[in-house]
């Protein structure tokens, strides 16, 4: 009895194999062209898409271009106008190393006088210069003509 059954799904499972492969066959001919063009269209639309990245993509241009500047030697600071706006040679010193972008304890390291003694000569030289900021007071300080 086993013997038959086993026989009996052998069977059928050849012929349901069978059925599938031959109803896979029909469909594969039957739209045979319609599969094909579904398969082309994919690839044309990918290579669409990859294109028109490629095409659409904006591209830097770096520029490298070296500017002359006047030399330092060719400033020359005013003297007068330094004494007429009471402007300490110390005061002034401090306003150099503000405007090469010196915080108040580089300033200090560099000069050997502690913290609150930059921000002294700062604050006098921004009230001087009539400045609010450091970037003011260096702005005014090169209308003056007392930083290059």
């Amino acid at each position: 009895m086993k013997r038959h059954v086993l026989i009996f799904g052998l069977v059928g499972g050849v012929l349901i194999t069978a059925l599938q492969w031959t109803e896979f066959q029909f469909l594969v001919i039957e739209h045979s062209i319609e599969i094909y063009g579904g398969l082309i269209a994919a690839i044309f639309a990918a290579f669409g898409i990859w294109l028109g990245i490629k095409l659409t993509k904006t591209r830097q241009k770096i520029v490298i271009q070296e500017v002359r500047i006047a030399g330092v030697a060719s400033f020359v600071r005013d003297e007068k106008k330094r004494d007429d706006l009471g402007i300490t040679r110390r005061e002034l010193e401090i306003l150099e190393l503000v405007a090469q972008g010196m915080s108040n304890r580089e300033i200090a390291t560099q000069l050997f006088v502690s913290e609150n003694t930059v921000k002294t000569h700062c604050a006098r030289a921004f009230d001087k210069l009539g400045a609010a900021r450091r970037t003011q007071a260096v702005q005014r300080g090169k209308e003056l003509g007392l930083l290059p």
